[in-house]
């Protein structure tokens, strides 16, 4: 399903920078995401953040630090809120902050541990009034480097897998958590073996969820519209020991791609392959355009915009879902290459 079948006249780096940028924050239960989330609204970071809590009623908070305790948005000392949606939508709340948006500096959504972060991800492709006032900057799945390989290693029993491996999936950034309680080995192990599920996101390490902030806020890693500190070179498939149920595959095209036969390729093949198709993110060479445009996709939901970045040498998209056809992949983006030049 294409979401914007139109070319912008402004490029949508320059569109997007005055909307509100959006992290959505997801992991296994026992990741550490509660610990994060805390370490956020106590912080002195001088971020004003919005924290769009699930659980609201798990979350351990001084007292001191609450103004207002009952109602729905609660103002933290730091500059920080928490907004519960366990009454509500999350497009609700979001609109709500819209109210606010002259004091806040960016959001946090925080999913349960045991939830699927794509319809939180897609709200933001397909709620125009979200669209029009946020951005979706960021993915960050938190995974518990004491229990991750055992609840990998867990099959649901409809055999669809489990959503340790989805959340990984869908993340543009990993924050390995806990570290403390494992050793060097098992951490690079760990890190090959995410890598094996997702090539493309950057991975973090942490002990008792205290990460830098910079490097999970503000770092447009949905997009890929800006650099990001500590991020994985995303273009190159050099995994190749995957997970049984999940992989991911990078397709690298030299040429320049028809935005047109690019845009029918990928109606069609999210038709056939979207429930399979958990991410879609690359940038392209354009035929006839100035600038680079940036491929993101969630299932069904795709969108191909122009973004201010220099021309990149070859086109690539990175796909990450189940039962990926590389030979497959390859061809049929070929066949919408101008000149059609393989690389390697």
């Amino acid at each position: 399903m294409n979401i914007d079948v139109s070319t912008p006249k402004v490029p949508r780096a320059t569109a997007d920078a005055a909307k509100i940028p959006v992290t959505v924050l997801t992991g296994f239960l026992g990741s550490g995401k509660t610990t994060l989330v805390n370490h956020v609204l106590t912080a002195e970071h001088g971020e004003r953040i919005a924290v769009i809590e699930n659980e609201f009623g798990d979350i351990p908070i001084d007292n001191a630090l609450v103004i207002g305790g009952d109602e729905k948005i609660i103002e933290m000392s730091n500059g920080c809120c928490l907004c519960c949606t366990a009454r509500t939508d999350l497009i609700d709340i979001l609109n709500t902050l819209v109210e606010r948006k002259d004091k806040i500096d960016r959001v946090l959504i925080e999913t349960s541990g045991m939830a699927d972060p794509n319809p939180v991800a897609q709200t933001f492709f397909v709620d125009d009034d979200v669209a029009e006032h946020f951005r979706l900057d960021a993915i960050v799945t938190l995974v518990d480097a004491k229990h991750i390989e055992q609840h990998l290693d867990e099959l649901q029993v409809d055999g669809v897998g489990n959503q340790a491996s989805d959340q990984i999936a869908f993340a543009d950034r990993i924050v390995i958590n806990k570290v403390d309680l494992v050793s060097a080995s098992d951490v690079e192990r760990i890190e090959n073996r995410l890598r094996g599920i997702n090539q493309s996101a950057g991975t973090l390490t942490s002990e008792h969820g205290q990460v830098d902030l910079t490097q999970i806020l503000g770092i447009s890693a949905f997009n890929r519209s800006g650099a990001n500190p500590g991020e994985n070179d995303w273009l190159h498939d050099d995994v190749h020991e995957h997970e049984p149920t999940l992989s991911s595959v990078s397709v690298e095209m030299a040429g320049q791609i028809s935005l047109d036969a690019l845009r029918d390729w990928l109606d069609a093949h999210v038709a056939a392959h979207g429930d399979d198709l958990y991410r879609l993110k690359g940038i392209v060479r354009v035929a006839g355009a100035e600038l680079p445009h940036v491929v993101q996709g969630i299932h069904q939901l795709w969108d191909v915009i122009p973004v201010d970045l220099p021309e990149p040498a070859v086109s690539t998209l990175v796909f990450i879902g189940r039962n990926l056809d590389r030979e497959s992949l390859t061809a049929e983006l070929a066949a919408c290459v101008v000149e059609q030049v393989l690389v390697g």
